[in-house]
């Protein structure tokens, strides 16, 4: 055994035993743990949480006002007490005002603050779907480079005989020793390659340990089930998009906010009521006395400028809002659709490459290498027969890559699991 295979093996059998503990994650599981623990996603349910808390408060009253101080009293304190020509001047006085809100304000600042924390939930959605596509393609990147190194291996089992055969014949003078040297050159691009590979899923690895927010060195491994979906023209309609996309929800739940928005400012037109009670505690002989006063804001021309210029503005917001909604739709239904007919001929390809091209390619190589061992034909026919068979098996292999990637955008631009 070769120093090169020597050391491949032991790597085999290093990380045979290492994956021989380590956990088996399935997609799905994997997103279910990014749903639960990710950090961004926490974050959106403390503002959630905090929004809802503070919408609780929406409906309280202002403060109630109280005074208290000397009310007509004369500077002249002699003139407080009671004597024979008069009674007493003056009184301390202690009073209370409460504003009454309007209960239609109130209403309306109810709505809106409740509905404040619809535009966080559907923003946490939409990352919740960012994050699932980062996850998903890693998760397709490991699966594909595993193939690839299980392709990889086997051509290098195939390069070994080949190298072996070569050196026993070389002594014999049966083959040329610059046949030999492409050949180990050959052998030594595939270790290059394999390395190359495993460190793509180590990266794959440390992606999704980060995503479901656990240690980077945590080992797992994944299964290797995938499957190949069709997408229906009725899931790429502007209605059904509408209903999953959670970046429209947001913008369809901002512009409800705003038209809340003015209601609150309407609201703020509308007149509010006051009550203020004042209790005098006259000084000398003096009866006790009392005001008991109603009060009402009345709304000025003067005094709404503001409020009707919000109101403009909100409503300005919400048409810019429709047109970027609009605009979205368009784009996305029009990328959707380019992608699903570059998904249609992938497929074709993948299938043909698997169905035929490979096929053809390893008859091919067994013909040629009989036909070697038998010295009825040439080994540069043999390596260029295994390097067409290596090439096709990788570039398969690029294809389900690219199927897969181009999966995982539809789905991301269309916004299901």
């Amino acid at each position: 055994m070769s120093k090169n295979n020597y050391f491949l093996v032991i790597s085999v059998l290093i990380l045979s035993v290492i994956n021989g503990n380590a956990q088996t994650l399935s997609l799905d599981a994997i997103l279910s743990t990014i749903k639960e623990n990710n950090p961004q996603l926490k974050m959106y349910d403390a503002d959630i949480q905090s929004m809802d808390a503070a919408a609780k408060g929406a409906k309280s009253w202002m403060p109630p006002q109280v005074e208290t101080g000397f009310f007509m009293t004369p500077y002249n304190a002699k003139l407080w007490k009671a004597d024979e020509m008069s009674s007493g001047m003056g009184s301390y006085m202690l009073g209370v005002t409460q504003m009454i809100p309007n209960t239609r304000k109130l209403k309306a600042d109810s709505n809106y603050m409740n509905a404040m924390s619809s535009v966080e939930t559907e923003n946490k959605n939409y990352t919740i779907n960012q994050l699932n596509a980062v996850a998903k393609t890693n998760y397709y990147q490991w699966q594909v480079a595993l193939k690839k190194v299980k392709i990889a291996n086997e051509n290098l089992s195939l390069l070994s005989y080949m190298i072996k055969s070569m050196e026993i014949r070389y002594q014999y003078n049966m083959d040329k020793l610059p046949t030999y040297y492409k050949a180990k050159s050959q052998f030594s691009a595939l270790q290059s390659m394999i390395v190359m590979l495993e460190n793509d899923i180590s990266k794959s690895k440390f992606i999704l340990n980060s995503l479901m927010a656990r240690d980077k060195y945590t080992s797992f491994e994944i299964d290797t089930i995938y499957k190949f979906k069709e997408y229906s023209l009725t899931e790429m309609d502007t209605a059904k998009l509408s209903q999953n996309r959670s970046d429209i929800k947001a913008i369809e739940k901002t512009m409800e906010i705003n038209r809340l928005k003015v209601e609150v400012e309407k609201a703020k037109q509308l007149p509010e009521f006051g009550i203020k009670y004042d209790n005098m505690f006259a000084f000398g002989n003096q009866p006790q006395q009392f005001n008991l006063m109603g009060m009402i804001t009345i709304p000025m021309p003067w005094s709404t400028k503001m409020n009707k210029a919000n109101i403009n503005s909100f409503q300005i917001k919400n048409e810019s809002l429709n047109w970027q909604k609009q605009m979205i739709l368009n784009e996305t239904t029009g990328m959707i659709m380019g992608m699903n007919s570059e998904l249609t001929n992938l497929k074709k390809q993948y299938e043909i490459a698997n169905k035929h091209i490979i096929p053809a390619l390893r008859k091919n190589y067994d013909t040629s290498i009989i036909a070697w061992q038998n010295n009825t034909g040439d080994l540069f026919a043999v390596l260029d027969a295994w390097e067409a068979l290596n090439m096709a098996q990788i570039e398969a292999l690029e294809k389900l890559q690219s199927i897969l990637a181009t999966q995982v955008e539809i789905e991301k631009q269309l916004e299901t699991n």
